[in-house]
């Protein structure tokens, strides 16, 4: 495809968008990261989440492989023919997802089909706002399903789990806050960040809490109170151990960014909108007459550089390599905390695949066999197929279907992020299974253990990211967070955080 100047620029946002952090980002990730103690499970998500954004950044390939719904906030002068501008932001967005830069994400709501270039109605999104500036800025937030699946709204009084009666009071916003917080767990793949509106109506709080993601992190609120608000969020949700990925460390949000509107008599809204610590939000200035890039909004000429971490295993951990096909006896033996390496055959599954399954004969025999979360970025190079990006996506999706499907089909492995509830949990102990938690969004750690491509089915049904990719790995590491034993990683840092928000809870109150 020829490029005009104004498509390379955007082509070139999108692209460093994808593929790298910020710099005001980093100062959040490594405060994230020195809160985790080495040797412990958050500690082990840490190190790898460090290895994956290097190894994103040297490749030019996407951090994550959800890269979200393509987000761009446009202020552009009076008379700048704006429609070109929209019409290159199309042309860029189907160039990168050709590329791998992107994954196709855009799906038709009534029919299911993957429209394949990240074009469709309402994709991207794209608001434009003219201003009296004689130059334009673009800036764009891909924000992945999976970090925007947690966005809370409340609308105030409310009573909330762990809580109590949230009330129209800045005591009630805390509340709506760390209520928002705790939901996410490790589903959100945190260390999140989060922005949040006060106030506003349902459409127009939730717009202006996914605004505040474009401040940068590192800012301080012109609003006094709002700035005290967001330091005491940030102090107090790093008290209720989440930790990364949602494993019962130190460091549960990165950064809180805060605004308001002004309302009805009759609303009061409190809007969150969650993002993973994959926070992929970047900007640019351009020239209106040729096109080109003047400035990098979040690029700093001194850009810090991602501190070392220690990457000793998680308390001494016991490392079991497993070679599908498993046995039973096999999937018996491992217990919470156990590390397990996958080296062999691996297939993906994730939301319409586990809809297909549920009623039509599955394409190949799953018989004891390992099932990943993923929808891979996949690209067609020399005559085959090629694994731009393979992390897990959330496994919580799947939990309608997940203790059905073991049954039926007679798989043991399930590998996803942030883990799954009581009716998979029971179908592990049943069926003789195991839950292995990967790392969210370690697009790039994964995908390196990818050997071979071996096959895919369903890719003209599903699409690329719900196809079934069958995946030759070696060296795939996953923490086991639940087990055939009855054991739940997840169920108990979500019951010992709950004590942590109760305890939020009471301070607030006092």
């Amino acid at each position: 495809m020829t490029m005009t100047e104004l498509t390379r620029s955007l082509y070139e946002l999108v692209v460093d968008t994808s593929t790298r952090i910020p710099s005001d980002a980093i100062g959040a990730l490594n405060a994230g990261f020195e809160r985790e103690e080495p040797g412990t499970q958050s500690g082990i998500a840490a190190a790898t989440i460090r290895q994956n954004i290097a190894m994103a950044r040297e490749a030019v390939l996407p951090i994550c492989q959800d890269t979200g719904m393509p987000t761009f906030h446009i202020n552009a002068p009076v008379g700048y023919d704006v429609l070109a501008l929209e019409d290159a932001i199309r042309e860029a967005i189907v160039q990168a997802t050709a590329d791998g830069k992107l994954r196709p994400n855009s799906v038709d709501s009534i029919t299911g089909k993957n429209s394949g270039n990240n074009l469709g109605p309402g994709t991207p999104v794209i608001h434009v706002h003219p201003w009296r500036e004689s130059f334009v800025e673009v800036r764009l937030l891909l924000k992945g399903g999976g970090c925007e699946n947690k966005n809370a709204q409340y609308a105030l009084p409310s009573t909330l789990e762990g809580l109590g009666r949230a009330d129209r009071d800045l005591e009630g916003v805390k509340k709506a806050i760390m209520h928002a917080l705790w939901q996410a767990q490790g589903q959100g793949c945190s260390s999140g960040i989060i922005g949040v509106c006060i106030g506003g109506d349902r459409a127009s709080g939730y717009d202006f809490a996914k605004q505040q993601l474009f401040r940068r992190l590192d800012d301080t609120n012109p609003d006094p109170e709002l700035a005290e608000l967001e330091a005491w969020v940030l102090e107090e949700a790093n008290q209720m151990h989440v930790g990364m990925m949602g494993f019962g460390g130190n460091a549960t949000l990165m950064a809180c960014k805060i605004g308001k509107l002004n309302r009805l008599p009759a609303s009061f809204f409190v809007s969150v909108a969650y993002n993973c610590w994959a926070f992929r939000r970047q900007g640019i200035r351009l020239d209106p007459a040729t096109g080109q890039i003047t400035d990098w909004l979040y690029r700093d000429s001194d850009e810090p550089e991602l501190i070392e971490i220690a990457t000793a295993k998680a308390g001494g951990a016991r490392v079991v390599e497993l070679t599908p096909p498993v046995s039973e006896a096999q999937i018996r033996d491992l217990k919470v905390g156990d590390v397990v390496v996958i080296n062999g055959l691996m297939h993906t599954g994730r939301d319409a695949l586990h809809h297909y399954l549920l009623h039509n004969p599955c394409p190949i025999d799953m018989r004891d066999q390992v099932l990943y979360h993923c929808g891979p970025v996949m690209v067609q190079e020399n005559g085959g197929w090629t694994v731009k990006a393979a992390g897990p996506t959330t496994s919580i999706r799947e939990e309608p279907y997940e203790a059905d499907l073991m049954k039926k089909l007679g798989f043991r492995v399930v590998i996803g992020k942030g883990g799954m509830g009581d009716r998979t949990l029971q179908g592990l102990v049943e069926h003789g299974g195991v839950y292995l938690n990967a790392i969210g969004g370690a697009a790039q750690y994964y995908a390196r253990c990818v050997e071979a491509v071996e096959g895919v089915d369903l890719l003209e049904e599903l699409g690329v990211p719900e196809a079934m990719w069958h995946l030759r790995v070696k060296g795939f590491a996953a923490i086991v967070t639940m087990d055939s034993h009855g054991n739940s990683l997840h169920k108990e840092v979500r019951d010992r955080t709950f004590i942590e928000l109760q305890e939020i809870g009471s301070q607030i109150a006092s």
